[in-house]
């Protein structure tokens, strides 16, 4: 398939070559060992990076569960008492001196919703301006920024609504531009065969960061104080700015520590990937159908993602009446699944483009099929099992992790279309 966007790289090399992985021309060098790396170590601290990017983007979801006066929701909510009250009682009594507040659903909607429309905005300035400043310290002071704000969200919370949606929001603008930068950094690190591993690797953070994150917020919000969940999220992201600053290099070429070998390889495997073009083509990407593809796949996965991320606590608590404690425990659950489906698919989509030689569009169809329709009829199916509350975690379950697939498919293929 040729890219219509001029000066960008072909996913797949000439036409004629269909069964050609990546770019005919692309030259194949020895790759450089794995372990140690410099690449792979970008990889491992990108991969705690988002940990806490969404450790800090969904504590909200399982606090808020704590922050409201039960009294309030159930007087709005018409379904919340078809199934029957079946959690075990616990021995130890719920601590409950964080400062409860009288939001009903509506309000609680609009205060989940608010990081999103930060969250938006940044998305495209994002990619711009890690193209002039770096994604390094672009994606770094994203993050630092949402976690300076989540420690002030117990003071917002009492200022109002109002505060607190607009400090959701300053946290979403900060997370706006994380994946552009992760993006721009891997166009200069990721050899081109490795592609699908590297950002599985970094991007699989992200999940492991609502696993733990949802039981953990849960947890201290059980035996703690709510307030207790920003704090320690919020100091754990600044903990992580620090090592990402000291740690990571834009580029192969200013890293201090690299091994000629890997510089060498990861630069030969580039050298025909990248354009020269300096300007952005805006005509040809609006008229690109596989650009237009990856939005409308992106949009389509990710309504469904997200509405599950933020609003799955409420669902566990309100509709399947999980106690706080087993609710943080059993949201996490699907994100297990699918951190766990994001790290063997990316290994699985490299394998069969180096070594099997399958074509790289091949791979990026089959992966993005099974991770759109496998959760679509699992989450349909989950709509009609009523208060089946084994059967309701295990479809959601297998619903997210089959989303994983999605990691190594329409996730990465900017990378493949446009390299640069």
């Amino acid at each position: 398939m040729r890219s219509p966007i001029r000066g960008l790289a072909s996913s797949d090399g000439e036409e004629g070559s269909a069964r050609t992985p990546l770019l005919q021309s692309t030259p194949r060098v020895e790759a450089a060992p794995a372990c140690c790396s410099a690449r792979y170590n970008l990889a491992v601290l990108a991969f705690f990076g988002f940990f806490v990017l969404y450790a800090l983007r969904v504590n909200l979801s399982v606090a808020l569960v704590d922050m409201v006066d039960s009294n309030t929701t159930l007087a709005d909510n018409r379904t919340s008492k078809e199934c029957a009250e079946h959690s075990a009682p616990i021995k130890v009594l719920h601590n409950q001196t964080g400062k409860r507040y009288q939001w009903d659903a509506e309000t609680q909607g609009w205060i989940l919703g608010s990081f999103f429309y930060g969250y938006i905005i940044t998305q495209i300035p994002g990619g711009y301006i890690a193209s002039k400043v770096g994604g390094k310290l672009l994606l770094g002071f994203g993050i630092l920024g949402t976690a300076i704000f989540t420690l002030f969200t117990p003071i917002a919370a009492d200022f109002g609504v109002g505060a607190l949606i607009v400090l959701r929001a300053l946290e979403g603008l900060g997370e706006g531009v994380t994946f552009p930068a992760m993006h721009a950094m891997w166009s200069s690190w990721a050899p081109p065969l490795e592609r699908s591993k590297l950002l599985s690797i970094s991007y699989a953070g992200a999940q492991l960061g609502t696993v733990i994150s949802l039981p953990l917020s849960g947890i201290i919000c059980f035996y703690m104080d709510w307030t207790y969940v920003f704090y320690l999220f919020g100091i754990v992201g600044i903990i992580w700015f620090i090592l990402w600053i000291f740690l990571v290099s834009e580029t192969p070429e200013t890293h201090k520590t690299i091994s000629h070998h890997e510089k060498e390889y990861i630069l030969s495997s580039l050298k025909n990937q990248l354009s020269s073009q300096k300007s952005v083509p805006w005509i040809p990407m609006l008229k690109s159908l596989p650009l237009g593809a990856i939005v409308v796949a992106h949009f389509s996965y990710n309504w469904t993602f997200y509405t599950l991320l933020t609003l799955l606590p409420t669902y566990m608590k309100e509709i399947l009446r999980f106690n706080v404690q087993e609710n943080g425990l059993l949201s996490a659950l699907p994100y297990f699944g699918c951190w766990l489906c994001m790290i063997l698919s990316g290994q699985a989509a490299d394998n069969l483009r180096a070594k099997w030689n399958y074509s790289t569009i091949c791979v990026r169809r089959v992966f993005s099929l099974i991770g759109m329709i496998g959760p679509a009829v699992f989450l349909v199916a989950a709509g009609f099992i009523g208060c089946d509350y084994s059967l309701a975690v295990a479809f959601l379950t297998i619903s997210t992790t089959l989303g994983g697939f999605c990691s190594s498919g329409f996730s990465i293929n900017h990378l493949d279309i446009a390299p640069s």
